[in-house]
């Protein structure tokens, strides 16, 4: 889907190129910035919280340019994804190349996510900055996840998280500022001690009470609003059973068809998604091997006020979020520009 910028997109673009030329010189330069420089110019959780909705706004107005991402796959369980997309409200065009190796940690003592995010000039296509992308991932995600939360159930008095990493984390630590009446968070993980480091992390920036889950079921059993970030694998674990779930709760998976029993999406009062052709792409690769539920609307489309969301208290919501790189391009365009302005990172030689 070809974007066609309008004249106050084209005068910004102009603008840009013309600052980009008094700190680089394009076509020979590119400022390159580690994941700790990334952090040091990146945005903290509540500024990360409106670049995100300013992109998911944009995806929902469709006022942006992104195919759906294409991958390749060594191996079974790990995945490499190319995500372009080009923002025009935030003058962010780019790509992302990203990995996931799950083995990782336990093999070979690195990280399971890895990845580059590359951002072009989009007056001349010139590129101006490679960065680590893993970062952008770790803080993009959650904040999606919060504010589809917020946007489908406000007025939620509990949260679930699954899986207790790096997302795990950062979940914790958005649908803090996203659910404003929350009382009560529930973790879990299969294993103990990341339940533990994940408390510990969070503790003095969430006073929100933490509560270590049992068993899944017993997660299920007290959250209205409940998030997944495992493993992404192309058959089904059905950690969570269809008999848990009930009416009136909102379920926001970042991890594909993979921690839920796929029935859960058929029952649903409505089935959301960030990306429909994401989605399908995943479809042909066998990530639902029983097929895509029926398709509400997209995630973009209730942020931005497009598409109602939940109209009803009761009704049962499964949305869908596996990443689309607007966010990426968003965040990532952010973090240039404060470097640019505060001479973070290094100048190299294209």
């Amino acid at each position: 889907m070809a974007y066609e910028a309008t004249k106050d997109q084209l005068e910004a673009f102009q603008k840009e190129h013309d600052y980009l030329k008094s700190k680089l010189e394009l076509g020979k330069e590119i400022l390159w910035l580690t994941q700790e420089e990334c952090i040091k110019a990146g945005p903290d959780v509540a500024e990360t919280l409106g670049l995100i909705h300013k992109a998911m706004e944009a995806h929902g107005k469709k006022r942006y340019e992104m195919p759906a991402k294409i991958g390749i796959h060594p191996y079974e369980d790990v995945f490499y994804h190319a995500m372009p997309a080009y923002v025009p409200d935030s003058l962010a065009c780019g790509v992302k190349w990203i990995e996931c190796y799950p083995r990782n940690p336990k093999d070979f003592g690195l990280p399971q996510t890895t990845g580059l995010l590359i951002l072009n000039d989009i007056m001349t296509g010139i590129p101006v900055a490679v960065m680590d992308s893993a970062w952008i991932t770790a803080m993009r995600t959650p904040a999606l996840t919060s504010l589809a939360a917020a946007a489908l159930h406000p007025d939620a008095k509990t949260f679930g998280m699954f899986g207790c990493g790096v997302q795990g984390t950062g979940h914790v630590r958005y649908i803090v500022k996203a659910l404003k009446e929350l009382e009560k968070i529930y973790i879990y993980d299969v294993r103990s001690e990341n339940m533990d480091r994940l408390i510990q992390e969070v503790e003095g920036e969430v006073s929100v009470p933490i509560v270590k889950a049992a068993s899944p079921e017993e997660l299920v059993a007290n959250c209205e609003v409940m998030s997944s970030a495992t493993i992404i694998l192309r058959d089904p674990l059905k950690v969570v059973k269809k008999e848990w779930v009930r009416k009136g709760q909102t379920i926001i998976p970042c991890d594909l068809n993979t921690f839920w029993d796929p029935e859960i999406c058929r029952m649903a009062d409505k089935y959301i998604v960030d990306s429909k052709e994401e989605h399908k792409l995943f479809e042909g690769m066998g990530y639902f091997p029983d097929g895509l539920a029926p398709i509400t609307c997209e995630t973009g489309e209730v942020i931005a006020g497009v598409h109602p969301g939940r109209t009803d208290r009761e009704e049962l919501i499964v949305c869908s979020n596996i990443g689309i790189s607007v966010c990426d391009m968003v965040m990532g365009q952010a973090i240039f520009a404060r470097a640019l302005e505060q001479g973070i990172g290094r100048i190299l030689p294209l």
